[in-house]
């Protein structure tokens, strides 16, 4: 029995177009490989976070090097197979301009990004994560508190992390009315029935639980330009932080350059505040 060669080419061309894909992503980061060539990481919406070479990226007249860049919108045509991908062109849709220009919304763009590439793995598709990651970039690049945003994407990420905190109920009992508090023992609201079975459980108003189930459970692109007072923020970050840094145990670099600019904010330019609403 015998083969006709052409049945190869034709077997060959079916699984070069198999792995070309044109995909929708944002640019997560990239590190340089070599004198001209970078690695980049990205997260696309059909194929989830991905690393690709992108050949000459480096040099300032690639058609790659604008493309590339941390926090860019845009189409990619990706071949994939066995091992890492390579990057063959690419299209911006965003370029995310705010975002790059102004330093507290790189700061955080970068805290967001750092927080979903830490808690996502390569091929790994789940469902909402491009969704979230990209309604937070583009409410900070249209001048959205970046602040509350990352909140929003900090409270979201945690079942990814596999916590699941009962925001719905008493952890404890099951009640749904009543004076709540917050239990980081438990992972959830307890009601006043139960504190005694957390004496460190953090006291909360009704609007703070409001706020937090807010963050948890309501869509980025549904809330508007939501604008906290800065104890409210402040509030909410030590209550999500804390069950990173107790259950989760991730450590973001990102993160420290937050703090910094927390402790040190005449580093930030001065800007007009706007109108708080909520707590």
């Amino acid at each position: 029995m015998t083969c006709d060669p052409r049945s190869w080419h034709l077997k060959l061309d079916k699984e070069v177009i198999a792995s070309l894909n044109k995909w929708e992503g944002i640019i997560l980061r990239g590190i340089p490989y070599g004198e001209s060539n970078k690695i980049v990481t990205l997260f696309t919406r059909e194929g989830g976070k991905m690393t690709a070479m992108a050949r000459g990226a480096k040099k300032p007249a690639s058609r790659l090097a604008a493309v590339t860049q941390p926090f860019t919108h845009g189409s990619f045509l990706i071949r994939t197979g066995r091992g890492m991908g390579t990057l063959e062109q690419g299209e911006p849709i965003d370029s995310m301009r705010h975002i790059r220009e102004d330093l507290e919304a790189t700061a955080y763009a970068s805290y967001v990004v750092e927080l979903i590439d830490k808690l996502t793995e390569d091929n790994e598709r789940i469902s909402g994560i491009y969704s979230l990651l990209y309604e937070a970039l583009h409410a900070i690049n249209e001048q959205y508190d970046p602040e509350a945003i990352a909140l929003f994407v900090e409270w979201k990420m945690l079942p990814i992390a596999g916590i699941h905190p009962i925001l719905h109920q008493c952890a404890n009992c099951g009640a749904t009315e009543g004076e709540f508090a917050f239990s980081f023992m438990q992972i959830g609201f307890i009601c006043h029935r139960c504190f005694h079975v957390d004496k460190h459980a953090i006291r909360i108003s009704p609007s703070q639980l409001k706020l937090i189930r807010t963050f948890y459970t309501v869509p980025i692109n549904r809330v508007g330009n939501l604008t906290l007072k800065k104890t409210t923020k402040i509030f909410m970050k030590k209550l999500v932080r804390t069950i990173y840094d107790e259950q989760v145990g991730i450590r973001l670099k990102s993160r420290s350059f937050l703090d910094q600019l927390d402790s040190t904010p005449e580093l930030l330019p001065r800007k007009e505040k706007p109108k708080e609403s909520g707590e």
